[in-house]
């Protein structure tokens, strides 16, 4: 896949700048104003790492949320078409947010 790589650096702690970052770069969760994937370079105890970390929390949580919500519009036998394609977009939109963390944080990498 050829993504291109934003521009959000942190130092590192020993102060010599992300050029020589030895691990690899983070998935961030968010896209570029074009749609493409934002990758971060540092050792992750800076400010764009977390903001980053508040958001994937905040993705999760709407996330379990929405999972309980789900639960009891699927056990509700009135549930109309129009809400059940709210729903699914919903989850659809959800399934991503947690995909791109897992991504990010390493767990599914090794799926592909």
């Amino acid at each position: 896949m050829n993504h291109d790589i934003a521009k959000y650096f942190e130092p590192s702690s020993a102060g010599d700048g992300a050029k020589e970052h030895p691990g690899p770069a983070r998935l961030l969760p968010w896209s570029s104003a074009d749609g493409n994937p934002c990758y971060l370079l540092g050792d992750g105890t800076g400010h764009v790492s977390c903001v980053a970390d508040d958001i994937e929390c905040l993705q999760l949580g709407m996330a379990d949320d929405l999972i309980g919500h789900a639960d009891e519009l699927l056990a509700c036998q009135g549930a109309s078409n129009r809400e059940l394609r709210f729903l699914s977009r919903g989850l659809t939109d959800c399934l991503r947010d947690v995909r791109r963390v897992a991504e990010s944080r390493g767990g599914a990498a090794a799926c592909r």
